[in-house]
């Protein structure tokens, strides 16, 4: 469990939702048609410019996802978890709304690798629901095959564990990665 995103995560993410099941949290529906995809639903307990901040910026992400990332908020840049031992999760920028939306090609953990090298497409959204935040990850472009199968089974629970880490910050406060290692 090395990666991330995948979008996608999941080893320090595990660490981060280890005292409690957030990803619980996170509403996961799996589709065939019309086109294969994994939809991914949480409602954040923070504001919009809140949730934003902590999932597009370097400060905001190493509160929950890990801390050694990287981001450029542009298309084209990188959204990247450095994980020990050298693993990386996340993906490149293809574009974004400020404050609704970021599109990647997300990169899928390197035990799949044909996956890793094509990617997938991971849209989040971001709504403000009162004085909540809503973030949806629909993620597709699956292709036919058993690597491929098997990539969208464990990103099935890899990005609702991300998901419920992002949850958890907000619901406890900024993770603490010297104490968690």
């Amino acid at each position: 469990m090395k990666t991330l995103l995948s979008i996608l995560l999941c080893g320090a993410a595990f660490a981060a939702a280890a005292d409690q099941d957030y990803s619980k949290m996170v509403t996961v529906t799996k589709s065939a048609s019309p086109e294969k995809q994994l939809r991914f639903e949480v409602t954040v307990p923070a504001t919009l410019d809140d949730v934003w901040a902590a999932f597009t910026t370097r400060p905001g992400l190493i509160t929950w996802l890990w801390s050694d990332v990287t981001v450029d908020l542009r298309p084209g840049g990188d959204w990247t978890v450095h994980y020990p031992g050298g693993a990386t999760g996340g993906g490149t920028i293809v574009s974004l709304k400020p404050r609704q939306e970021v599109v990647m090609r997300a990169m899928a953990p390197e035990r799949f690798p044909e996956v890793r090298r094509e990617r997938t497409t991971a849209v989040f959204d971001f709504e403000a629901v009162g004085s909540k935040t809503r973030v949806t990850l629909i993620q597709t472009g699956w292709k036919p095959g058993k690597e491929w199968d098997e990539a969208y089974e464990y990103l099935a629970k890899g990005n609702a564990i991300l998901l419920g880490s992002l949850y958890k910050r907000f619901a406890e406060g900024p993770i603490q990665w010297d104490a968690a290692k």
